[in-house]
């Protein structure tokens, strides 16, 4: 238990320190907005590109371990939308629902997590789902939001907006430019490999701070539902994820540990954004991203007990 705490009280402690900085107003209203498009934009990017720069495809090609992310993430959030829809929720709000419900914080939050429990080796799988969670979760996200606000929607107008989205977001173009290095034979530099170290070096806790003065700030309007969603998060999809990566693919350890760690985390902000870029109520995701980060705590220590065992 106190080997668990070690790991895990660093990274809530950085969340708290965000937490606890906007609250008193050591850091200002848009300290939360700053630190993300400084993670997003250079520390994360600059992490994500080296470690698939200097990874073999061997080391990236793992079947087993997709199709077990894949399945837990798809499976919670089809499951989500169905039962909005049968509440008579609007198409768009039932995405960001689902999304909600299974859009796990694996840049933020696994990249540090899977490098801190499992060393450098856990990167890959990190990065992995991260592009599984920021491209084709995301993307179905964006299809049926796209679908559900558009009166005849047009199949290359929705196309369109999906493939602009997922080209301007760093977190995919990053790690997709470092394997095209690594698939090139290329060696990094020396002065570049520093340059990526240095600044990667920064997106952990700035991440980390980031997040903590995001959930800092209040949220207004919350529908019904919440529990749900937080269960579905922090119990459903780790479950579905473990099942197929221990019992079924039997995964080696590396790779079963980090599809477990992975799928315990709490949502991301990912649907957050995509509420507030079309409009549509906020609050209620807000506040799963709140919810399941603190529960996340317990759930993430119970996976470390679980693979210490």
């Amino acid at each position: 238990m106190i080997a668990i705490l070690q790991v895990v009280l660093p990274i809530f402690g950085l969340i708290l320190a965000g937490y606890v900085g906007r609250r008193s107003h050591c850091l200002g209203e848009a300290a939360s907005f700053e630190l993300n498009r400084f993670v997003v934009w250079l520390a994360l990017p600059s992490l994500l590109f080296k470690a698939t720069a200097t990874a073999t495809w061997a080391e990236l090609w793992q079947p087993g371990f997709v199709i077990s992310v894949c399945v837990g993430c798809v499976a919670v959030f089809a499951v989500t939308v169905l039962l909005r829809l049968r509440q008579l929720r609007h198409l768009a709000d039932a995405s960001i629902d689902g999304l909600s419900a299974a859009y796990a914080n694996t840049g933020f939050l696994g990249i540090p997590l899977c490098a801190l429990v499992l060393g450098d080796e856990g990167l890959v799988p990190a990065i992995i789902a991260t592009l599984i969670v920021a491209c084709a979760l995301f993307a179905v996200g964006i299809v049926l939001v796209e679908i559900s606000l558009q009166q005849a929607p047009s199949p290359w107008r929705i196309a369109a907006r999906v493939g602009l989205a997922l080209a301007r977001n760093p977190l995919v173009v990053a790690p997709l430019l470092g394997a095209a290095w690594a698939g090139a034979g290329l060696a990094l530099p020396l002065a570049l490999e520093r340059f990526l170290t240095l600044l990667g070096a920064a997106a952990t806790p700035c991440a980390l701070v980031s997040l903590g003065a995001f959930l800092a700030q209040p949220q207004a309007g919350q529908r019904s539902g919440t529990a749900g969603l937080v269960l579905a998060k922090l119990v459903l999809q780790p479950a579905i994820t473990g099942l197929l990566a221990y019992r079924v693919f039997q995964l080696p350890p590396l790779w079963a540990h980090a599809a477990l760690l992975l799928s315990a985390l709490p949502t991301g902000t990912g649907p957050f954004m995509l509420a507030s870029f079309y409009g549509r109520e906020g609050g209620m995701v807000a506040r799963v991203i709140l919810l399941t980060t603190v529960g996340s705590l317990a759930t993430i220590s119970l996976c470390l007990y679980l693979i210490a065992r």
